[in-house]
């Protein structure tokens, strides 16, 4: 998953006139179907809202869903503040981060969370098979790589260390992407990395070790992803919404009930090489924002610097 720095996300959406979007001002017509635009990322995680266009569960309600894929939440939660989107996914620490920061988003609903298993979850924290470290806190005085500073992944990996008895603060993060990781591994450009499928299981099948689960570490149930919208989107047309969720939390539960229906979607949208969709771990996909979870984020984030005081969860998780 991409995941956006608070910086560059805010000043994005900055630059952007809080718009609604025109396509569904119309009420329905007969059997015309109401056009909605959703911001995606082309990851294992929004396989649940492709098998829901697949399934009808939109068009049953009346929903024409159109998802366009963007590289990330720079693109994505602006795309949402301005209309470009009517709704989005985005990790959870980047809409809080956004929230703080004035953006008026809300969450519709989960959009993705951690398997729970220690050493099979969808993310992890890999090591070289010869490296001297054996647990999260020997990273200390160490380099680690994340796909993005200050967000889900380096708040979740100072937690292990945190949770194994190291310095959080002594471990130093390099933002590299996903794709580079196993190269700068093996190459000794860093010691250690954290990435999520299918490029966990790229690092696993090369021989090299998982040293931490970062998102267990975290929370066994922590909501990593979700839906949302803006306010002013949402207060525009409630019961549009209201079928929007419940199309979404009808394709969760049908990705959650059908992990086959899942790896097979994922071809539709992704390049993942087949042979890596049938082997690699798949995260949860349950409706209901883990509240508890997300508290834990926010304390974490606090506790690094993320944010100076303990953000206002209610008036973002719906």
């Amino acid at each position: 998953m991409r995941l956006s720095s608070a910086p560059a996300l805010v000043a994005s959406a900055a630059l952007l006139v809080a718009t609604a979007c025109s396509s569904s001002d119309d009420a329905l017509d007969g059997d015309e179907l109401v056009t909605i635009t959703a911001g995606v990322i082309p990851i294992v995680d929004v396989a649940p809202v492709y098998l829901g266009v697949d399934q009808g569960f939109f068009s049953s309600r009346g929903i024409d869903l159109q998802l366009e894929s963007g590289s990330g939440g720079a693109a994505i939660v602006p795309g949402v503040i301005s209309g470009e989107f009517d709704f989005a996914f985005s990790n959870v620490v980047s809409l809080i981060i956004a929230r703080e920061q004035g953006l008026p988003l809300v969450t519709l609903t989960n959009g993705v969370t951690s398997a729970g298993e220690q050493g099979a979850d969808f993310g992890g924290v890999f090591v070289l098979d010869d490296s001297d470290v054996t647990g999260a806190a020997d990273l200390e005085g160490l380099t680690v790589a994340a796909n993005n500073l200050n967000n889900i992944g380096d708040t979740t990996v100072r937690q292990s260390v945190r949770a194994a008895g190291g310095d959080p603060a002594e471990v130093d993060f390099v933002e590299l992407p996903f794709p580079d990781m196993p190269a700068a591994l093996e190459t000794g450009q860093i010691d250690a990395v954290w990435a999520v499928e299918p490029f966990a299981s790229t690092i696993r099948e090369a021989g090299h070790r998982e040293i931490a689960s970062n998102f267990v570490d975290t929370h066994p149930d922590l909501s990593v992803a979700a839906y949302f919208t803006a306010e002013n989107r949402l207060a525009e047309d409630p019961e549009l919404f209201d079928d929007i969720t419940a199309a979404l939390e009808e394709s969760l539960a049908y990705a959650e009930d059908h992990p086959d229906e899942v790896r097979r979607v994922l071809g539709d949208y992704t390049e993942i090489d087949e042979e890596v969709i049938e082997r690699m771990v798949l995260p949860r996909f349950p409706a209901r924002i883990d509240e508890e979870s997300v508290r834990t984020l926010a304390d974490l984030m606090v506790t690094d610097g993320l944010l100076d005081t303990e953000p206002d969860l209610d008036t973002l998780i719906r």
